[in-house]
């Protein structure tokens, strides 16, 4: 598996990260490679890995979360559909599904007071390779970078520089936004709606994309718009 393959889910747990079949040791080999090239995005995170039905025991999930804890990265959950893996994991303290039920009084007290949807908050830079979707929004503190992604069933934010490829609205909301500090997109998509930013000649400002008649429209970030 190429690192570049590797795809990472923004959740309200942390991150996920599905594993394809294949040889244990070089899907091992191509997390950890792809997770050193991106350490300030990792650094931090709680993951949730989704094995499939690959039987992993306690020593190889052992391991594996030994090296994600020298690299400042909780192991929280591992998803699979095989017994031995299960088993492994329980035996070692992790999670093996993921389980929204800690939210629950949380967001029944949020719900009462506000009308809300949900979000993904990633604060890390993304760089080229990285991917993230999620159903709900995606609010980013930090740059997307050339070679990133994003997709957002929702609105995407990014307070920071935005170059990488953004989707927003990806499930057909005509109503979504893209925000940025330095809008500057390598494409923007809203909708089935696509737009590629011309060359900056201007000093970068706060800027939100919509659809305006169809079409994507850029206009100065402001309270209130």
């Amino acid at each position: 598996m190429e690192t570049e393959k590797i795809e990472v889910k923004g959740i309200k747990n942390g991150l996920l990260i599905e594993l394809r079949d294949g040889d244990w040791d070089e899907q091992k080999k191509a997390l950890m490679s792809h997770i050193n090239e991106n350490k300030a995005f990792f650094k931090g995170a709680k993951l949730v890995l989704d094995v499939g039905d690959r039987p992993l025991k306690s020593p190889q999930l052992s391991s594996l979360r030994g090296e994600l804890s020298d690299r400042e990265i909780k192991l929280k959950a591992v998803l699979s559909t095989s017994l031995v893996t299960e088993r492994a994991s329980q035996d070692l303290g992790l999670e093996i599904k993921i389980d929204q039920s800690s939210h629950r009084d949380e967001k029944t007290t949020i719900d009462s007071m506000l009308d809300g949807d949900e979000a993904v908050f990633l604060e890390r830079t993304l760089r080229s390779g990285h991917k993230v979707s999620f159903p709900g929004h995606i609010v980013v503190l930090g740059d997307v970078n050339p070679g990133a992604e994003l997709i957002a069933g929702g609105n995407i934010i990014v307070w920071g520089r935005l170059r990488g490829v953004v989707h927003a609205g990806a499930s057909g909301d005509l109503e979504a936004v893209v925000c940025a500090l330095d809008l500057s997109p390598t494409q923007l998509r809203i909708a089935d709606k696509i737009s590629v930013s011309p060359p900056r000649k201007a000093k970068p400002k706060p800027e939100i994309a919509r659809l305006e008649n169809d079409q994507v429209v850029a206009q100065e970030w402001k309270a209130g718009t």
